[in-house]
């Protein structure tokens, strides 16, 4: 996650990554602030929890094989400060709603659906903006920096979302995300150097080929595929899980909302040590091991929360411990992917095919969190959770049948 003395003296870097960096903990946390907040506040029902979660993923599933095509004729440092203020003013808007208490579910789905557009447009930018500002010998480090702040994110930020509602009051806690967002562009809005944009694809032709060679590319190298594969098997029972979790610890458990905000936040230090053990792991045992391994583990920890009864202190150490396994595996994974990802893919490919796998694995977000609504309205959450849970080994199956399990301490 770290990068060389000289790549961080680059303020244009500095910008990107900082800016990166709090846009991504602002979405998600968002993404658990408003869906918590509709069941706390509004008092959801199972079935449109899972719909508004849906809602919040589809732009993945639709937009991001456009975008990444889209994104290479423009100027990446306009796209990001765009998308951060359009999601700060989202939010500000909500909040502001919120606080007049006009706010509605109807609404709560139109800020979580263009919040997504938006987040789709700033993650497919900011990963061209890097090839755009550091030279080639600094681009591993670079996204290695960039990429463990977004898993750091995708872990924490739902800690911190969790604490937020527990804390805050709704219109306080809608209004943290848009905080996010306003600091985030300003960093971003200082880059300075000037980018060579590609030719502008006006043709949609032009984008149509561009987001066909990403696909076949990807479909082509075996352990792109098994990544592909392996992150739509995990993004669909994740998202199923946490709709089911998100039911299950407020109803099932009776847990208050600081309570709530505490089990999600233990997957901060557990994404800590999963960051600190990726330095060392991959290349002491081999990266294919440590990622079935981690996923396993990580993945596995979800099955003992089902079993769960009352709002005991046992329980709470219950799920703060699956939360801190949770966060180890899902971190370890997350980085050692990544570089997986980045040793098999030629320099000109890497934005489509970044673009591909999120296409694949983020577009099974939607189905599973209605999934998830799904099984909790008909079966209940606790039974829910429990299939659910099951599911999310389906990922580090498929790669321990696969050529990735044999990856060894060597990328190059």
């Amino acid at each position: 996650m770290s990068a060389p003395p000289s790549l961080w003296r680059d303020r244009d870097f500095r910008g990107l990554w900082l800016g990166q960096t709090l846009s991504q903990l602002g979405e998600q946390t968002s993404l658990v602030v408003l869906p918590l907040l509709a069941v706390l506040t509004f008092g959801v029902g199972s079935g449109e929890l899972g719909v508004l979660r849906a809602v919040g993923q589809a732009p993945t599933l639709l937009l991001s094989l456009f975008v990444g095509a889209w994104i290479d004729g423009w100027r990446t440092r306009t796209v990001l400060v765009l998308a951060d203020v359009g999601r700060m003013v989202l939010l500000a808007g909500a909040a502001a709603a919120a606080w007049l208490d006009w706010l509605g579910l109807p609404a709560l789905f139109v800020v979580v659906f263009g919040a997504g557009v938006l987040s789709v447009f700033f993650d497919g930018a900011y990963q061209v903006s890097l090839a755009r500002l550091v030279t080639h010998n600094q681009l591993v480090r670079g996204n290695s920096a960039l990429e463990g702040s977004r898993s750091a994110a995708q872990i924490g930020g739902p800690a911190l979302g969790g604490a937020l509602v527990s804390l805050l009051s709704a219109p306080a806690a809608i209004a943290s995300g848009a905080m996010f967002f306003t600091l985030s562009f300003l960093p971003v809005r200082r880059i300075r150097r000037t980018e060579t944009i590609p030719e502008r694809p006006g043709r949609s032709l032009r984008v149509g080929r561009r987001i066909s060679e990403g696909l076949r590319f990807v479909a082509g190298e075996s352990l792109l595929r098994t990544v592909c594969l392996a992150s739509a098997a995990f993004q669909f029972f994740f998202a199923a899980t946490m709709t089911a979790y998100l039911l299950f610890l407020p109803r099932e458990l009776h847990l208050s909302g600081a309570a709530v905000g505490l089990a999600l936040a233990a997957t901060g230090p557990g994404a800590l040590v999963g960051a600190l053990l990726a330095a060392r792991l991959p290349a002491r045992f081999g990266h294919g091991r440590v990622i079935v391994v981690a996923a396993a583990l990580g993945d596995g920890a979800f099955l003992c929360v089902p079993a769960l009864h009352g709002p005991s202190a046992m329980t709470m150490s219950a799920l703060v411990a699956v939360n801190v396994v949770f966060g180890i595996g899902g971190q370890l994974v997350n980085v050692t992917l990544m570089a997986v990802r980045q040793a098999v893919t030629p320099h000109g490919m890497q934005g489509r095919a970044a673009a591909t796998i999120m296409f694949v694995g983020m577009g099974s977000s939607p189905l599973g969190s209605l999934l998830g609504g799904l099984l909790a309205q008909e079966s209940g959450p606790r039974t829910a959770l429990l299939v659910t849970a099951v599911g999310m080994l389906l990922s580090p199956a498929l790669m321990a049948l696969s050529p990735l399990v044999r990856l060894g301490r060597d990328l190059g």
